[in-house]
Formats: C-alpha cells, sequence, structure tokens
C-alpha cells in the first residue's frame, strides 16, 4: 500500500517538475562576450532582438525571478522564440563587447545604461538600440509573459507598460 502511494504522489508531481528547467541553461543562452555579434546572430534567426536580465548574486528579487518565472517551461520557449536571453552581473569584471563594438565589462556596461538597482529588464531591437525597460521584479508569470507580448507588439513605443497593462 505504502508503494501505491509513493507511486501516485510521484505521478501528482511529475507535472509541476515537467513544467520547470533551470533557468541558467533553459532560458538564458550562453554568452559569448560580443553583444555585437549576438545582433547579427539574432537578425539572422528572425529574432525582435536581445533581451538583457541586469543582476547580482545577492539580490533575493533577481533570485525570486529565477526560482519561480525563469524556470518555466513556457516563458523559456516563449522568450527564447522572440529573442536572444542574456544575464549581465551589474558587479562583473568580464568583459564583454557592448553593441558599438567597444570593449567594456559587465560592471561598466551596467553602469553606462543607468542600471543602478536590480533586476533591470532591457529588450534591445536588432540594431542595439534599447527598445523597453523593466526595474524590478515583476509580480508573476503572466505578467512576465504580457511584458514580452508589450515589446513584440510594438506598444512601448505608444505607451509605459503600466499602462499597457491595464488594458489587458
Amino acid at each position: 500500500m505504502r508503494q501505491l502511494f509513493v507511486a501516485l504522489l510521484f505521478l501528482l508531481a511529475a507535472p509541476a517538475w515537467a513544467e520547470t528547467r533551470d533557468p541558467m541553461t533553459h532560458f538564458f543562452q550562453p554568452k559569448f562576450g560580443d553583444l555585437q555579434a549576438e545582433l547579427d546572430v539574432a537578425k539572422k534567426q528572425g529574432k525582435k532582438g536581445i533581451f538583457l536580465f541586469f543582476e547580482m548574486d545577492d539580490c533575493p528579487w533577481c533570485q525570486r525571478m529565477k526560482a519561480t518565472i525563469l524556470n518555466q517551461s513556457d516563458v523559456q520557449d516563449a522568450y527564447r522564440e522572440k529573442f536572444l536571453l542574456y544575464p549581465i552581473d551589474v558587479n562583473g569584471d568580464t568583459e564583454l563587447t557592448d553593441f558599438q563594438g567597444k570593449a567594456t565589462t559587465e560592471k561598466a556596461f551596467a553602469f553606462g545604461l543607468r542600471v543602478r538597482a536590480t533586476p533591470v529588464m532591457i529588450f534591445f531591437d536588432v540594431e542595439g538600440k534599447p527598445l523597453a525597460r523593466h526595474t524590478g521584479p515583476v509580480k508573476d508569470k503572466a505578467e512576465f509573459l504580457l511584458l514580452a507580448r508589450y515589446v513584440t507588439e510594438g506598444a512601448y513605443a505608444t505607451e509605459p507598460f503600466v499602462k499597457y497593462k491595464q488594458g489587458k
């Protein structure tokens, strides 16, 4: 009887396990350190642009988003379909090439974009132009998916995200 109970618990829990995946391997893509070259990849793959997630190790909101939103398979699939996705450590000394081809570090790149808190999410078009920026965590998965829709539909050009959310 106990084996049957354990098997039943496993079956009931399995769908939840199947819906979550590690965000570092299934949401974010491997970084090559050259954002200018990534623009070419985004163009060739027909993406809307590049999504950068500015974070730091000790940020509880960044960790919460990774544990509750960025680990969801439907979120991962939706974002990967439209964007190339990269994390940027606002305290990081890792070298990278920015969208203009200039050598810098993750920390200096973030500072140059006026990222002062985390998380900050910025969407860039395939030319490296910032389209939309969201500072702070999103409430839940639905809001994060709506943020992607806000960008892909082009609503960022006519209204702020707060107003867009009210109409949905």
